[in-house]
């Protein structure tokens, strides 16, 4: 069932919710400027056999509200956005997976409210934290100094969008999915097509928006905090990852106190369905008897 959820004054988000009520709440939490229908349906039926999954559109995506121009916001909104999801379906406490910019949300979840998670999975983002990575020779590495986004992705990034209509829009967001998936696993554009036509669907627009890019990204680290969480945390190490490549998935583990980490063999930055069921089987594991 969907509904509607006030977080600020002239601020609506879109949510929904599957599974059983009464099950165990598990939160996802999507990159930056991506829907909540990006979580694939397939993915959502797997854990909803176990848990009550909730899946949202962030401000100034799909159903919500896009308002970035008359009211800016910094990005640590955005996590106060998943704390009001979770207030309107009475979820005291939950399970939340966050993938990219989702992921950081998450780790600022992990940090400010604890109390509200009962575990954390974190998939493609990076550590809030200038705590360095330990190589298994015993180098330690600054996270300046990790591994940058594939230069491909930093190239169709930097050129400008103009509307040419849906169908247009359709085919560069599939040529973005093209690199977003690595070069491991096989590339399906009718996949990607599909869900960017039901993404453009749901929205009621295919206009792109840049809010996310344009938030303040300041106050986000929190180094101690995650050195010294309890939260149950872990982290999808993806081995075709264009945005954070490996080693930012160990990285992370590493500046996450207690966190663990499971690689799902050939994912890049995608979720396309050869990666569904092992990344169900990480997260239903992670979060079994919580």
């Amino acid at each position: 069932m969907d509904r509607f959820i006030d977080v600020a004054p002239g601020v609506r988000l879109w949510a929904e919710d599957h599974g059983a009520p009464d099950a165990p709440p598990l939160l996802l939490i999507m990159g930056a400027q991506a829907s909540g229908i990006g979580w694939p349906d397939e993915l959502v039926g797997l854990l909803a056999a176990h848990h009550r999954v909730i899946r949202y559109d962030h401000r100034d995506t799909g159903r919500s509200t896009w308002a970035f121009d008359r009211q800016p916001y910094p990005i640590t909104t955005l996590a106060d956005d998943a704390l009001a999801v979770l207030d309107a379906f009475g979820a005291e406490r939950a399970h939340i997976v966050g993938m990219s910019l989702g992921g950081m949300l998450a780790q600022l979840l992990i940090a400010d409210h604890p109390e509200r998670l009962l575990t954390a999975t974190l998939i493609g983002t990076g550590a809030l934290s200038t705590a360095p990575w330990t190589h298994p020779d015993g180098t330690r590495i600054p996270p300046g100094e990790l591994p940058g986004i594939d230069p491909r992705l930093l190239e169709l990034w930097s050129r400008p969008v103009t509307d040419q209509g849906p169908e247009a829009e359709v085919e560069r967001r599939t040529d973005h999915w093209r690199l977003l998936n690595g070069d491991r696993l096989p590339f399906d554009p009718e996949y990607f097509r599909a869900l960017e036509r039901r993404v453009i669907e749901h929205t009621g627009d295919h206009a792109t928006n840049t809010a996310h890019a344009q938030a303040d990204p300041s106050g986000m680290l929190r180094t101690e905090h995650l050195a010294r969480t309890t939260v149950p945390a872990l982290v999808v190490s993806a081995p075709a990852e264009p945005v954070y490549p490996p080693p930012h998935a160990h990285h992370l583990a590493q500046a996450i106190h207690g966190a663990h980490l499971v690689e799902i063999p050939g994912m890049g930055h995608a979720l396309p369905p050869e990666v569904h069921a092992p990344l169900a089987t990480a997260i239903l594991a992670h979060t079994a008897g919580r």
